[in-house]
Protein backbone atom coordinates (compact mmCIF):
# COMPACT_ATOMS: atom_id res chain seq x y z
CA UNK A 1 0.00 0.00 0.00
CA UNK A 2 0.83 3.86 -0.75
CA UNK A 3 1.06 6.61 1.78
CA UNK A 4 -1.82 8.21 -0.06
CA UNK A 5 -3.83 4.83 -0.01
CA UNK A 6 -2.87 4.83 4.21
CA UNK A 7 -4.22 8.65 4.13
CA UNK A 8 -7.16 7.82 2.19
CA UNK A 9 -8.27 5.65 4.64
CA UNK A 10 -7.88 8.15 7.25
CA UNK A 11 -9.75 10.40 5.83
CA UNK A 12 -12.21 8.22 5.62
CA UNK A 13 -12.33 6.98 9.15
CA UNK A 14 -12.32 10.58 10.24
CA UNK A 15 -15.07 11.80 8.08
CA UNK A 16 -17.54 8.24 9.16
CA UNK A 17 -16.43 8.94 12.66
CA UNK A 18 -17.10 13.22 12.48
CA UNK A 19 -20.78 12.01 10.46
CA UNK A 20 -21.35 9.46 13.89
CA UNK A 21 -20.59 12.09 16.28
CA UNK A 22 -22.79 14.96 14.53
CA UNK A 23 -25.40 12.96 13.96
CA UNK A 24 -26.36 11.09 16.71
CA UNK A 25 -28.39 11.47 20.04
CA UNK A 26 -26.93 8.19 22.28
CA UNK A 27 -23.94 8.79 24.31
CA UNK A 28 -22.42 5.96 23.31
CA UNK A 29 -22.94 6.45 19.90
CA UNK A 30 -20.96 9.51 19.66
CA UNK A 31 -18.28 8.28 21.45
CA UNK A 32 -17.91 5.08 19.00
CA UNK A 33 -17.76 8.17 16.57
CA UNK A 34 -15.55 10.52 17.99
CA UNK A 35 -13.13 7.02 18.82
CA UNK A 36 -13.17 6.55 15.02
CA UNK A 37 -12.42 9.93 14.44
CA UNK A 38 -9.32 8.91 16.88
CA UNK A 39 -8.36 5.49 14.90
CA UNK A 40 -8.46 7.93 11.77
CA UNK A 41 -5.98 10.41 13.18
CA UNK A 42 -4.06 7.22 14.42
CA UNK A 43 -3.62 5.59 10.94
CA UNK A 44 -2.59 8.86 9.34
CA UNK A 45 0.45 9.21 12.17
CA UNK A 46 1.31 5.57 11.73
CA UNK A 47 1.48 5.93 7.87
CA UNK A 48 3.25 9.40 7.86
CA UNK A 49 6.04 7.69 10.40
CA UNK A 50 6.08 4.73 8.56
CA UNK A 51 6.49 6.14 4.85
CA UNK A 52 8.82 9.54 6.15
CA UNK A 53 11.50 8.03 8.69
CA UNK A 54 10.90 4.14 9.38
CA UNK A 55 14.22 4.42 11.26
CA UNK A 56 13.59 6.76 14.12
CA UNK A 57 11.58 5.01 16.96
CA UNK A 58 10.01 8.15 18.11
CA UNK A 59 6.68 7.64 15.88
CA UNK A 60 6.14 4.62 16.94
CA UNK A 61 6.16 5.62 20.63
CA UNK A 62 3.97 8.64 19.51
CA UNK A 63 1.28 6.48 18.01
CA UNK A 64 1.36 3.99 21.37
CA UNK A 65 1.13 7.27 23.38
CA UNK A 66 -2.15 7.76 21.09
CA UNK A 67 -3.04 4.65 21.57
CA UNK A 68 -2.96 4.39 25.20
CA UNK A 69 -4.01 8.03 25.49
CA UNK A 70 -7.20 6.76 23.06
CA UNK A 71 -8.20 4.09 25.63
CA UNK A 72 -7.43 6.05 28.78
CA UNK A 73 -9.85 8.42 27.53
CA UNK A 74 -12.81 5.57 26.33
CA UNK A 75 -12.93 4.02 29.86
CA UNK A 76 -13.40 7.15 31.37
CA UNK A 77 -16.10 8.45 29.38
CA UNK A 78 -17.41 4.65 29.30
CA UNK A 79 -17.38 4.69 32.97
CA UNK A 80 -19.70 8.26 33.49
CA UNK A 81 -21.86 7.20 30.54
CA UNK A 82 -22.88 4.36 32.47
CA UNK A 83 -22.58 6.70 35.79
CA UNK A 84 -25.29 8.72 34.37
CA UNK A 85 -27.42 5.99 33.25
CA UNK A 86 -28.00 4.32 36.13
CA UNK A 87 -28.26 7.34 38.03
CA UNK A 88 -30.81 8.93 35.93
CA UNK A 89 -31.52 6.29 33.61
CA UNK A 90 -30.93 8.54 30.60
CA UNK A 91 -28.55 7.74 27.50
CA UNK A 92 -29.33 10.66 25.20
CA UNK A 93 -26.92 13.41 25.27
CA UNK A 94 -29.69 16.41 25.20
CA UNK A 95 -30.93 15.05 28.44
CA UNK A 96 -27.56 14.95 30.35
CA UNK A 97 -26.75 18.48 29.32
CA UNK A 98 -28.49 19.38 32.63
CA UNK A 99 -26.17 18.12 35.08
CA UNK A 100 -24.74 20.97 36.34
CA UNK A 101 -27.55 22.79 36.85
CA UNK A 102 -29.79 19.88 38.57
CA UNK A 103 -26.72 20.21 41.16
CA UNK A 104 -27.45 23.91 41.60
CA UNK A 105 -31.32 22.71 41.92
CA UNK A 106 -30.43 20.02 44.26
CA UNK A 107 -28.25 22.31 46.74
CA UNK A 108 -30.94 24.82 46.61
CA UNK A 109 -33.68 22.48 47.48
CA UNK A 110 -31.76 21.42 50.25
CA UNK A 111 -31.15 24.86 51.12
CA UNK A 112 -34.70 25.72 51.32
CA UNK A 113 -35.57 22.37 53.02
CA UNK A 114 -33.10 23.35 56.12
CA UNK A 115 -34.61 26.69 56.32
CA UNK A 116 -37.94 25.36 56.88
CA UNK A 117 -36.69 22.43 59.11
CA UNK A 118 -35.49 25.12 61.72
Amino acid sequence: MTLEAFLLLAAALFSVGLFGALSQQSVVMVMMGLELMINGVIVAAAALWYFVSPERPDGQVLVLVAITAMAVEMAAGFAVTTAIFRARDIDMVDAADDLGDRRQEQGQEHGQSREQDR
